[in-house]
């Protein structure tokens, strides 16, 4: 009941939306010889526009790769996707900085990308890498979870235009400046402005109290299915990965890597070196015991070796600003 109450609040949000674009195409249609009509229009189909959901993007360090450029790196993903049951990624892009790897569909085309993080990359053996790669392909939304996601998106954009705006700060000095001259003792020329600017903050915060309460009751909703979503992940991640595997990855997740691979990168070693400390620490207990077998069924050793062959150049640019990731 929570889910199809969810999406209903999201399906009224997203025509509301659809509404501005309706009535801006009318207006001017209507009236194509007004000038009032194409500024009235041009206004709805701005609000429209600025309120329209999202189609997602690859974060701004990524770097697509070409498949000719690092075909076992392709190959792997094209695996996991393939027992995970989700489309192949039809690009695979690397970002420097970011420890997250994500798959998204982008754009129109819904042109399905994987993005790898490299920083937890680079520390993770052959097992844990297509562990990773799974529960990326794992947290695909579904339709539901797009319109609803989609419907918060707009409401955060309402909120901010409705409850965000405050007076701009180069325009108060300037006030202030004005009314301590000469002319202030008069009037200065900004009353008009600062009753406006006024009348528009309490116009905003009582149109924006609907749109609290429906972002919240939205909000809370999506919340009630967070745990049904997050065992749906974990299903689908095991179908490439076991439960062990998982488990390892989210304790190498946990940051915990990261600090002896920053320091080697201080230390000025080099990408090959850091990758060969980051697989000792993960095969073997403090007594030097060597915990599993590395590799994985769909990624052995050796194909991994090469993935790092593929991405040496890479390796090598990004362990440069490791010391910015906090």
């Amino acid at each position: 009941m929570k889910r199809l109450l969810a999406v209903l609040i999201a399906l009224v949000v997203h025509l509301l939306t659809l509404g501005f674009v309706a009535l801006g195409a009318w207006i001017i249609l209507g009236n194509v010889g007004s000038v009032v009509a194409w500024l009235l229009g041009g206004v709805s189909l701005a609000i429209g526009w600025a309120l329209r959901p999202r189609l997602g993007g690859l974060p701004a360090d990524a770097e697509v790769l070409e498949r000719s450029s690092a075909p076992e790196l392709y190959g792997i993903a094209d695996r996991v996707a393939d027992r995970v049951g989700v489309r192949r990624p039809g690009k695979v892009a690397v970002s420097d900085l970011a420890a997250e790897t994500r798959y998204e569909r982008v754009g129109l085309p819904r042109t399905p990308v994987l993005a790898v993080g490299l920083p937890l990359w680079l520390a993770l053996p052959p097992r844990q890498r297509v562990a990773l790669l799974a529960t990326a392909y794992a947290r695909v939304p579904t339709a539901e979870e797009l319109v609803v996601d989609g419907a918060l998106f707009t409401l955060e954009a309402w909120r901010d235009a409705l409850l965000g705006a405050e007076p701009l700060r180069v325009r108060e000095e300037a006030q202030t400046k004005i009314a301590g001259s000469s002319l202030g003792a008069v009037d200065h020329p900004g009353t008009t402005y600062e009753v406006m600017g006024t009348f528009g903050r309490l116009l905003g915060r009582v149109l924006g109290g609907p749109v609290l309460l429906v972002r919240y009751t939205l909000t809370r909703l999506a919340r009630a299915g967070a745990a049904r979503t997050l065992a749906r992940h974990r299903a689908l991640a095991r179908r490439a990965a076991s439960e062990q595997e998982l488990a390892e990855l989210d304790a190498l997740a946990g940051g915990g890597y990261l600090a002896p691979m920053q320091a080697a990168a201080l230390r000025g070693e080099s990408a090959a070196a850091i990758r060969e400390g980051a697989l000792a620490r993960s095969r073997l207990t403090d007594d030097g015991v060597l915990t599993s077998s590395p590799h994985s069924e769909l990624l052995g050793t050796r194909e991994s070796e090469r993935i790092d062959e593929e991405l040496l150049g890479h390796y090598t640019r990004a362990i440069r600003g490791f010391g910015l990731i906090s």
